[in-house]
């Protein structure tokens, strides 16, 4: 562990946990291409984090990771860090590439049982070494949003990702830009705040501390799940080749609109009979925003008879990690099916 700000009477702690992504790289001049640098000489690029009133330290996860490479290994990983250091620091900031972002804010929350403070996942669209780099601002407002802290209490006790201006909670972000700054959003919950020229915060909706209750961590994630994605004129040949695969524990399927599906029998009877088997399926719309609400339309009707849940407004990121997770924790399909129709993280609203 690397200290990399210290402070007389510093105004609280923050371990940062770097792992890769954009963020870490420079250009190398002679190759041309981007390639990651000792983030413990991260003082070099940003030499504004020696001005912040809190103490600063970093663990650099080995290996580093393209955000393309993120596995729920890696998850149980950045779990057991933030638990074995839960009680040294005062809040915890996650460097991340952007492209997995999401899922790793989405499963981290559901991780975590009884969660009391802030961790706080950014990233950037630029390298730290390119003179317009996003990392900065990125880097140093998470920063700050991770330390402040109001009557003694932290601000935002959740898992969140800051970028570019907005604070988001971490299971309602999705990535929705490869090319611009503004690259992630939430659609389906407002933003918990937004830095200006202040760190303005949207109280209302942010989640209160967990107070009473120890902190722990949930490390069995099962990775038996799939995504069945809709389109028009998809053939069951493709619906049953997903479905019977070995092993499968949990599907989420992604339908049109708010939760419809074709109405042809076999693509019914296909799901029916894959739920007898104990695999749990759960209904998330296409849309990036509104919410699936089964028995709306005749279209969706049947998948609400047969035992598909309804995923309500939850994104697809959310609704996958929120399956692995449960399936981790609970033996039995209908314990998980139950689970997966209740707000556990603030990641659906009822």
């Amino acid at each position: 562990m690397l200290q990399l700000n210290k402070t007389p009477n510093p105004a609280g702690s923050v371990l940062v946990i770097y792992t890769g992504g954009t963020l870490g790289m420079v250009y190398d001049r002679q190759s041309g291409q981007l390639m990651p640098f000792d983030f413990s000489q991260v003082i070099d690029r940003v030499p504004e984090i020696q001005r912040l009133d809190f103490d600063i330290s970093l663990i650099t996860l080995e290996p580093i990771l393209d955000s393309s490479d993120m596995k729920p290994a890696v998850w149980v990983r950045l779990a057991q860090l933030i638990y074995d250091h839960y009680d040294a620091f005062d809040s915890f900031v996650i460097l991340h590439g952007t492209d997995t972002m999401a899922y790793t804010a989405s499963a981290l929350s559901f991780m975590f049982e009884n969660l009391g403070k802030p961790v706080i996942l950014t990233g950037a669209q630029l390298p730290i070494g390119v003179a317009r780099t996003d990392a900065r601002e990125n880097l140093l407002t998470a920063l700050e949003i991770a330390a402040d802290r109001q009557d003694g209490r932290p601000v935002v006790p959740e898992v969140c990702l800051y970028f570019n201006s907005l604070l988001l909670r971490g299971n309602r972000a999705k990535k929705q830009e490869s090319v611009h700054f503004n690259a992630f959003h939430s659609e389906n919950y407002p933003h918990l705040a937004m830095a200006g020229v202040r760190i303005e915060y949207n109280r209302p909706f942010i989640a209160r501390q967990a107070v009473g209750q120890p902190f722990g961590i949930q490390t069995a994630v099962d990775d038996r799940v799939a995504i069945l994605k809709l389109f028009p004129g998809i053939t069951p040949a493709v619906v049953k080749a997903i479905l019977s695969i070995p092993g499968l524990r949990g599907i989420v399927l992604e339908t049109f609109g708010a939760g419809n599906a074709p109405t042809d029998p076999w693509f019914a009877e296909a799901l029916s009979e894959t739920i007898g088997r104990g695999v749990v399926i759960v209904n998330v719309s296409q849309c990036e925003g509104g919410r699936v609400t089964q028995g709306q339309y005749q279209t969706s009707t049947r998948l609400q008879q047969i035992g598909v849940v309804s995923g309500a407004d939850m994104t697809t990121e959310a609704a996958i990690t929120k399956l692995m997770v449960l399936l981790g924790q609970f033996p039995y399909p209908g314990t998980v099916a139950q689970q997966l129709g209740v707000s556990l993280r603030g990641e659906l609203s009822s």
